[in-house]
């Protein structure tokens, strides 16, 4: 699913970023609090998508 795998790319390329934000880089955290917005909206369209996949399943 096109969705998911935009969401894990997502995901991966904050993790540089978190690690810096835990050691104390105020710059880094900034970065991960706006990763989190875009994860937050991704993990949103694959909601939907798993809705229309589940709604198209139950269909007759």
């Amino acid at each position: 699913m096109e969705e998911y795998d935009k969401l894990r790319e997502l995901v991966e390329a904050a993790a540089e970023d978190v690690a810096k934000a835990t050691g104390g880089n105020k710059a880094a955290g900034t970065r991960v609090r706006k990763s989190m917005q875009d994860i937050k909206a991704a993990a949103q369209e694959v909601r939907k998508k798993i809705l229309e996949v589940r709604s198209a399943d139950a269909a007759p």
